[in-house]
């Protein structure tokens, strides 16, 4: 056996396991990106509950809130002391916060979040495709044995090599396109709260800056 052949039969026996690990270590980033996003909603959320506390109709949640919601409502709180002109006395307590609540403006930073997320959602494609090339693997390195008779024995004796190769790709890609639809659709919505949040910092800031203060 040439070492040719010998290196392609060792890349098609090891690509079922690669895929395995490569699969497992997926899933683990998931999670990972899992805490990252309840870390950062957690913070989004803590404080403009810090930041409308004591407005005179603020949005009030018990335990099972989903944390999205409270940001959305707490933002909605804000915008209606913006729109109210007779809302002096919440207008001031707002301008007193708001530079804090602007020099913490860390947890809106999401350039490393998404760029993270990306990488993880558009790297499931290429778990069918390393199937797939475990598979072209496995039959290079029968056909590397020659035109002789020896030839199908040898791609019927790696066929096992090149099927699971393919299952292992093509059901890791379907595991983890499961959970990234599950996940999606939350991930999408912190964006969005960050989106909407920064809009809001801005908008106050304009705003409230044209209110003046009483007189000591």
């Amino acid at each position: 056996m040439n070492p040719l052949t010998a290196a392609l039969g060792n890349l098609s026996a090891l690509s079922t396991f690669v895929i395995a690990v490569a699969c497992a270590v997926h899933v683990v980033f998931f999670i990972l990106l899992w805490i990252w996003f309840r870390r950062d909603l957690k913070k989004i959320a803590a404080s403009l509950d810090e930041f409308t506390r004591g407005l005179k109709h603020r949005s009030l949640f018990d335990g099972t809130s989903h944390l999205s919601d409270q940001i959305e409502a707490f933002l909605a709180d804000v915008d209606e002391v913006l729109q109210d002109p007779n809302g002096d006395a919440d207008r001031r307590m707002l301008i007193a916060r708001i530079n804090v609540l602007d020099e913490r403006r860390r947890y809106l930073q999401s350039m490393a979040f998404e760029t993270s997320y990306n990488i993880c959602r558009t790297m499931i494609e290429a778990y069918p495709l390393a199937g797939v090339l475990g598979t072209i693997l496995a039959i290079g390195a029968a056909l590397q044995t020659g035109g002789d008779a020896n030839t199908v024995g040898a791609i019927v004796s790696r066929f096992g090599d090149a099927i699971w190769s393919t299952f292992a790709g093509l059901s890791a890609g379907i595991l983890l396109m499961f959970l990234n639809s599950v996940l999606e659709t939350r991930f999408e919505r912190l964006a969005e709260n960050r989106e909407h949040v920064r809009d809001t910092i801005v908008r106050a800031k304009r705003e409230l800056s044209l209110v003046p203060e009483e007189p000591a």
